[in-house]
């Protein structure tokens, strides 16, 4: 990340008011960085922010975006620069959970996770990308998850979004690896926030008792909240180290990451391999 060294950087962080965004959100703020922070709701940051005691939000800018509107990004992210500038660092990080099998899974469950994840964050990017370009600098760092590199039943639809931004972004990496711009897909595993709780996972409305397996998987995740192994200030601390490093288009987060992440590298290889002889038998 480069930015004049007599001011602070400035970040663009959505999903600002829970989970690893709050705990990015605090940590820029402690380090007297700028933030314009993006949330449903203002008064839901300030007072997430307000409880942890020991944040100065004097260069806290607090937005209330629909993500999923055009014309309402585009205003948040053209109010940031100019109340601060450039913007250095753009984070995409909304999103939420959901979990149930592909055959519960809803049309308005779909449409409503990738509208969020997927629409929301090229809405953002397509936003930030202009300033970027003119300025020949800047970071954008997408927060997908292990998820967006495996798999497990029950969280197809979640995995989908995460598969799309994984995609999205190796492509844009290269359309903008000239212009000054770096790209980062962040694949945490589990961490201690409360993405594992109804405030920010979605269950289908309707069931069948033809997946005892997925309601198992189900009930087990719900009962998880406090006892991942993932710190999130941890995490906040680890994003901003991507920003000063050169490190690769993927970073896990999170020793299990990174162990189902050499997992699904070798059972990749090993399809491939598999597969090669049927492969080349459609050539001319």
């Amino acid at each position: 990340m480069t930015h004049p060294a007599d001011r602070p950087a400035t970040w663009f962080v959505t999903g600002a008011s829970r989970g690893l965004g709050l705990a990015l959100v605090a940590h820029l703020l402690r380090d007297s960085q700028r933030v314009a922070a993006t949330t449903r709701s203002a008064d839901r940051l300030l007072t997430a922010l307000d409880g942890l005691g020991d944040v100065d939000t004097s260069g806290l800018l607090a937005l209330e975006v629909q993500l999923t509107d055009e014309q309402s990004v585009r205003q948040a992210v053209d109010r940031a620069r100019s109340t601060f500038g450039d913007l250095d660092v753009v984070v995409n990080n909304a999103g939420y959970g959901f979990l149930g099998a592909v055959e519960e899974t809803s049309d308005a469950d779909v449409q409503g996770l990738l509208d969020v994840q997927v629409r929301g964050t090229w809405n953002v990017i397509r936003a930030a990308l202009p300033g970027m370009r003119e300025a020949g600098s800047g970071h954008i760092i997408n927060i997908s998850s292990i998820l967006g590199m495996v798999t497990f039943p029950g969280w197809a639809l979640y995995c989908a979004g995460k598969f799309a931004l994984e995609g999205l972004s190796e492509a844009l990496a290269a359309e903008v690896a000239d212009l000054g711009i770096r790209v980062t897909v962040v694949e945490p595993g589990y961490f201690d926030t409360d993405f594992l709780t109804g405030e920010s996972i979605t269950l289908p409305t309707r069931t069948t008792d033809a997946y005892p397996g997925i309601r198992e998987m189900t009930a087990h995740h719900l009962a998880m909240p406090g006892s991942q192994i993932g710190d999130p200030a941890k995490a906040a601390a680890a994003l901003v180290e991507i920003t000063r490093q050169d490190g690769p288009l993927r970073q896990q987060l999170g020793s299990d990451a990174y162990r189902f992440a050499l997992a699904k590298v070798d059972a990749l290889a090993g399809e491939v391999a598999a597969g090669r002889d049927l492969a080349h038998t459609t050539d001319y």
